[in-house]
């Protein structure tokens, strides 16, 4: 008696201690999570603003973001959580424990037991398998974000050092025209020019300083962009305001960049991995066909000797209009998501096109204004100037002359911001190809192991 005991007692123990055994694609899964683990502890603690920030350079805060914004922590943890459904996938169900009585005038039998279902040949296998595709996807998502959010940091960074040098180069300006009008007014009291002069310079002066404060109001807009880029709350301190103009290394090669994008994007390998996650949905259908089973042991208690109740059973999938329309379905899914990639895959084409001939328009745009219109606008208010001082020109004359040089200076740093912006897209954004220590895997993560061409189909 006491054995039976102990047999029915320790059951359970041994159940609860059991542990099922990992597939390839959730061992790699795990592996990739543990290598990303470490930037992503699970707790709200953010890392401190003074020690990540030691120096405002643009490689700083484009580091400190990418740990920092929350929407990239939580298209981490999303992809997190679906590493763990693939243990769930790849399980078997829970035992369930039983018990039976026979109860007349007194308890005539007590028989506790347990059953377990067992899923039908291959469907814990094609189960995973749907889970790790969608894990796979999920990571492409999250790195999606990694990378929107390095563009999001670099695009404002820009756009505060074009705003930086556009109040900059105003307020020359205006010292500037502070002089003609003092040059004028002295004039004017001579007779040697008259007030229309006085009031031209002064117009001229006047619209140059509303242009100053409208850039001075753009700036504190900007910073507050700049901070919730990096993922800052309202009662954060603020960032520090970035050092200085840091250009974007990159040597643009058009087939290079094109192969590197078609390889690496994120948004096409989102949609390769839920082709995979088609098929495995397809795999997954067809396994509906197979019974799943259930076995069992009952044990009498209070026999003697102990009697042993075996039991089992067996699911009929005999519905097979419902088993074509599980299958047909997944079939459609795989049509859709080809048919997506394909979209994907010529939407990249084209956006990777427009962004080439946007950089290359805003470099033959930066080179006309270096190399020839800032050098002659230059010489153009020199004479101006010296015109003037001879009396040989009039005062609006040298204005219109310090006019063309501030709107050619002005062009100059917009083509510069805008073909580093453009430039951070295509690094970022359509190539794939993550800043230095951003918190992705090194190489490809795949699931399969199959890599998509171009034209969606699988290669071996």
């Amino acid at each position: 008696m006491k054995t039976r005991k102990a047999v029915l007692l320790l059951l359970p123990a041994v159940l609860a201690g059991c542990v099922g055994v990992q597939i390839s694609a959730e061992r790699q899964a795990r592996n990739a999570l543990h290598q990303l683990s470490a930037h992503f502890p699970a707790t709200n603690d953010q890392p401190d603003l003074q020690k990540s920030l030691t120096d405002a350079s643009l490689t700083n805060f484009v580091r400190f973001a990418l740990l920092n914004q929350p929407r990239v922590r939580a298209a981490y943890f999303d992809w997190a959580a679906t590493v763990e459904r693939i243990t769930v996938a790849r399980s078997l169900p829970d035992p369930q424990l039983m018990f039976e009585s026979d109860i007349a005038d007194t308890v005539m039998t007590v028989m506790p037991g347990f059953m377990q279902m067992i899923p039908g040949p291959g469907k814990l296998n094609a189960a995973a398998r749907v889970a790790a595709a969608e894990s796979q996807a999920k990571y492409h998502a999250f790195e999606s974000a990694v990378l929107q959010t390095a563009f999001d940091v670099k695009r404002i960074y820009f756009e505060l050092w074009l705003v930086e040098e556009k109040i900059k180069i105003n307020r020359e300006t205006l010292v500037l025209l502070a002089n003609l009008e003092h040059s004028a007014r002295a004039q004017n009291a001579v007779g040697k020019a008259t007030l229309r002069d006085v009031y031209r310079a002064q117009t001229e002066r006047d619209q140059l300083a509303t242009e100053l404060a409208d850039l001075a109001d753009s700036r504190q807009a900007l910073l507050a962009q700049f901070k919730g880029a990096l993922g800052l709350t309202r009662e954060q301190p603020d960032p520090p305001v970035p050092a200085g103009f840091e250009p974007t290394p990159l040597d643009l090669n058009a087939d290079d960049l094109l192969d590197t994008a078609f390889a690496r994007n994120p948004r096409l390998r989102a949609m390769q991995a839920e082709v995979r996650l088609a098929e495995a949905n397809i795999a997954l259908a067809h396994k509906s066909k197979v019974p799943d089973f259930s076995l069992g042991l009952m044990a009498d208690a209070k026999a003697s000797p102990m009697m042993f109740r075996p039991l089992a059973g067996m699911t009929l999938p005999v519905w097979r209009d419902k088993i074509a329309a599980q299958i047909a379905a997944a079939q459609a899914e795989k049509h859709t998501a080809e048919a997506r990639l394909t979209s994907e895959q010529i939407m990249l084409a084209v956006d990777f096109a427009m962004k080439s001939y946007e950089y290359r328009e805003a470099t033959r745009a930066l080179a006309l204004l270096q190399d020839r219109l800032l050098p002659k606008a230059r010489q153009s208010l020199e004479l101006a100037r010296a015109g003037y001082r001879t009396g040989q020109i009039e005062l609006a004359g040298l204005i219109d002359a310090e006019r063309a040089l501030l709107n050619f200076r002005l062009s100059e740093v917009e083509a510069r911001a805008r073909r580093e912006i453009v430039l951070a897209e295509l690094s970022l954004l359509i190539a794939g190809v993550p800043p230095p220590g951003a918190p992705v895997l090194a190489g490809p993560h795949d699931v399969s192991k199959r890599s998509p061409d171009r034209s969606g189909k699988s290669e071996p």
